[in-house]
């Protein structure tokens, strides 16, 4: 890579006027830039991942959510693109959320988990069902939530983890945590590299040009200029290489090279019951893709994006509160397929939420978003929460939510067609909580309604080109279950998720492409003193990469095994092993890309 490092100092001067209420909302402790998820997410289902979790999975954000969540990944291998999808949605409404910023890309609109590490994260969060109102673009299925904490307390914590693995797959992380009242730091680094080469499962040919290498780079900065006053800095960079492996079908020589930077300053102000936030932004994303790498011919892109935005909230009592937000978009693009398009986007939220009492709770909101390139229709929410008793809560939600077009849709050389309108869908959910000694589970029914989906079709002269066609739907049930008991020394964690899923365009009664019916993943976790020892199991059913289910994908177990032991001479030293793909299941989640069979990772980590 010729960009080994890309640091921006982002500067902004902003200033908000209101007068101190009788009532004062005072700052935490803990701050996080995110706080639309943690205020007005009550009525939707928000799975939070904990340090533990994170700790025992691959450093990938793609394997951290397979193994403990119910989103579904299209995975071209180890290292390679890898696609989400929510409730029968694809990659491209699903959003991806860094520290209240969507960061979906504007090339391809959606996100590529392998180009994620979340162990650069100390908080990782899955919200199910309808955002838009809230994040915008994408947000249909779901969206994935990945956040830097600032904590403001006195306190110096550094982490060093190592990963070694079969297939000379390396890994080096290392994070430090610091703070005092007024200050706060979090910042970490991570190196992985993989040879990737394995033999594919059933077959004599090996996963041949699958090399990687990426180094990630993330800060979160902190401080307090008053007592009314803070002044919060993100900042993170991700740097990769990728071969592009070969299919039991054909060979591959490609390469593929990617940056994302991405730089966030924000202002709060805290002014009685009246909070101010200006937060201004610059996010960066380029690519280089050679068909052979040994030829110096390529093909490239990349967009700067600018985001100013205001965010304004208002306490009436510690129970209701209004938030309003105002924002700015700009897009400025320049790739060999595209020229050099720009785009300017304008949007409006509000945001309501009241805490009635202890058994009622109700959330509604509204947004507005208009620009040079579409213009989405008028977007809303509203859902409530109803707890009947200790042991059982329903909350229930609706929403119209929006995909923009990207700039491959608009602005492809030839093809692209500016006059594109937005993806549309209307949705409604239904949870059931329980929760009794230890154990909660939620299981939750939906209905997603699309029109106007964009597809790539060919035209009369045969050339590609995309349209809004379609209309689908999608609708299912999924349930989360968790438990969590210690006794002594002892301690018992049982985690579980299941998902049936129907999504079908309307008129065909085929599935869609790469949407399983059936989905469950299950964990058990049980720790003594210094030892701890886990196992999962993930179960993937049938889908199809024909839009006919004339190609079927057979459906596969996967299963997971590790154990971990802190030394007590050694304080703050943890030695772990993990047994991936334990009875070596032959697989493949894309056509013509089997997955490794049996591998195995060790990892030392170092706490000082």
């Amino acid at each position: 890579m010729t960009y080994k490092n890309l640091f921006t100092v982002l500067f902004l001067l902003g200033c908000a006027l209101a007068h101190a209420q009788n009532d004062t909302i005072t700052l935490k402790e803990l701050v996080i830039a995110d706080t639309q998820l943690r205020d007005f997410s009550q009525t939707q289902s928000v799975q939070q991942l904990t340090d533990s979790v994170m700790a025992r999975s691959g450093a990938s954000l793609t394997a951290l959510l397979l193994a403990n969540t119910a989103v579904y990944f299209k995975e071209n291998g180890p290292g390679m693109v890898s696609s989400p999808s929510f409730r029968g949605t694809s990659a491209q409404q699903t959003a991806v959320i860094w520290n209240g910023l969507n960061i979906n890309s504007q090339l391809n609109g959606q996100t590529d988990f392998s180009t994620v590490n979340a162990r650069d994260f100390n908080r990782v969060s899955v919200r199910a069902g309808g955002g838009s109102v809230v994040y915008g673009s994408s947000a249909i299925g779901g969206s994935i939530h990945l956040d830097n904490e600032l904590l403001f307390k006195k306190r110096f914590d550094n982490e060093f983890r190592a990963d070694y693995g079969s297939f000379d797959t390396y890994g080096l992380n290392y994070k430090v945590q610091a703070g005092t009242e007024k200050y706060s730091i979090n910042v970490s680094a991570s190196r992985n590299s993989s040879q990737n080469r394995f033999r594919y499962p059933g077959h004599t040919l090996y996963n041949d040009n699958g090399q990687y290498h990426n180094s990630s780079y993330n800060a979160a900065f902190g401080y307090k200029i008053s007592a009314k006053n803070i002044l919060r800095f993100y900042s993170t960079l991700f740097s990769g290489e990728r071969h592009f492996s070969r299919t039991l079908a054909a060979p591959s020589k490609s390469l593929y090279d990617d940056v994302n930077a991405r730089n966030l300053l924000e202002w709060t102000g805290l002014y009685g019951n009246f909070t101010s936030r200006v937060k201004a932004a610059w996010l960066h994303e380029f690519f280089r893709y050679y068909e052979d790498f040994s030829s110096p011919l390529h093909s490239f892109g990349g967009v700067n994006t600018f985001i100013g935005r205001y965010d304004a909230m208002y306490h009436f009592t510690p129970k209701m509160k209004l938030n309003a937000i105002a924002d700015v978009t700009t897009n400025q693009g320049s790739g060999s397929s595209f020229g050099k398009p720009d785009r300017t986007t304008y949007s409006g939220a509000l945001l309501w939420s009241h805490v009635v009492s202890n058994v009622v709770t109700y959330e509604a909101g509204i947004r507005k978003e208009s620009g040079s390139a579409y213009s989405s229709p008028l977007l809303f929410s509203g859902g409530g929460k109803f707890t009947i008793s200790p042991l059982y809560a329903v909350r229930v939600n609706g929403s119209r939510n929006f995909r923009a077009p990207t700039y491959n849709d608009l602005y492809w050389n030839g093809t692209g067609n500016p006059n594109l309108k937005p993806e549309i869908s209307t949705q409604a959910e239904l949870s059931n909580v329980f929760t009794k000694f230890g154990a909660s589970l939620t299981i939750t029914g939906y209905y997603i309604r699309f029109k106007d989906m964009l597809r790539w079709l060919p035209g009369t002269d045969g050339v590609w080109r995309p349209e809004n066609v379609d209309k689908a739907r999608s609708y299912g049930a999924e349930s989360v279950f968790g438990y969590n008991k210690t006794i002594g020394s002892h301690t018992v964690s049982l985690a579980a998720t299941y998902s049936y899923t129907i999504s079908k365009k309307d008129g065909n009664p085929y599935q869609l492409m790469y949407v399983p019916k059936h989905r469950a993943v299950a964990s058990v976790f049980y720790a003594y003193s210094k030892l701890s020892v886990y196992y999962r199991h993930l179960f993937t059913g049938r889908v199809y990469f024909t839009s006919d289910d004339s190609g079927p994908i057979n459906a596969y177990n996967v299963s997971g095994a590790g154990a971990e032991y802190t030394f007590k001479v050694l304080k703050g030293c943890s030695l772990g092993a993990q047994v991936n793909n334990l009875y070596d299941e032959q697989y493949m989640n894309v056509a013509s890309r089997p997955m490794p069979g049996r591998n195995y990772n060790m990892y030392m980590i170092f706490k000082f």
